[in-house]
């Protein structure tokens, strides 16, 4: 029977598709490393209050590319390059979404819009991490491998959604309200379809890896694109909501660090 549990342990048990999803991981979050540092260092001055909590989230996605580098250090294995289908970031740039890398590479100063765009765009992305994140530590949290990897990247992004729904909730009052309705609707409805793109991108990768037969594969497939048509209808909705966080102040602290618990 297929399930996110057994698909996941075969995963896990073999050398050559741990080394894969250990790489495709630990380059999305180096990424989201580099995103949120070039950010703090452009914020406006009339937004300089963020630029630590920003950092804040910089150090933490910096931190979670050294946990799963250190999990592929553990099984004696080297990062492996990420096929650009599976670059979940790059995909989500070439659909506009979010700030482009030329921004941020350059020296000029963000706009607040462009920290408003940042921010929504991240609570979408946050949302997926995070809900990916619950579901791995329901049925690996406490797997001998990877349990405490995924225990403490799970906290991190609950706290990064957290940030992102109070940050959010704050722009509105000043009057961002319109601008962020706009971006979360379109980055999330951009999102799903990146989700689905790499998703499929990733399993099939997996599959020739681990020598699924046609009939797993296509139910695979099949499933994803399940997910994405619910998606598409109903369930992006539940991406654009803001709400007061139970976690508030979740990025106002020093980042923890990352011991090198594998």
């Amino acid at each position: 029977m297929l399930s996110a549990r057994s698909l996941f342990q075969e995963i896990v048990d073999d050398d050559d598709s741990f080394q894969l999803f250990c790489s495709i991981a630990a380059s999305g979050e180096a990424q989201g490393g580099w995103e949120n540092a070039r950010i703090a260092a452009l914020v406006p001055d009339s937004m300089r209050a963020l630029a630590p909590k920003i950092s804040r989230h910089g150090a933490d996605e910096d931190k979670h590319g050294r946990i799963f580098r250190a999990l592929l250090h553990k099984r004696g294995l080297p990062a492996v390059p990420v096929p650009p289908e599976t670059d979940y970031t790059m995909l989500l740039e070439q659909r506009g979404i979010g700030l482009a890398h030329t921004k941020l590479r350059a020296q000029e100063q963000l706009t607040e819009e462009d920290v408003v765009v940042y921010l929504a765009h991240s609570r979408v992305t946050e949302q997926r991490a995070a809900d990916q994140m619950q579901m791995l530590v329901k049925h690996f949290g406490e797997h001998p491998v990877v349990g405490k990897a995924i225990r403490m990247i799970s906290h991190d992004e609950d706290n990064h959604l957290s940030y992102c729904h109070e940050e959010l909730l704050s722009l509105a009052r000043r009057g961002h309200g319109r601008t962020i309705q706009r971006v979360l609707r379109e980055s999330a409805l951009a999102e799903i379809a990146v989700h689905r793109d790499v998703s499929l991108a990733v399993m099939a990768h997996m599959g020739r890896l681990l020598h699924w037969p046609a009939p797993k594969s296509a139910a695979l497939a099949a499933g994803i694109r399940g997910t994405y048509a619910y998606e598409r209808f109903a369930g992006w909705h539940r991406m654009i909501s803001l709400r007061v966080p139970e976690r508030r102040n979740a990025l106002g602290g020093a980042p923890a660090t990352a011991p090198e618990f594998a």
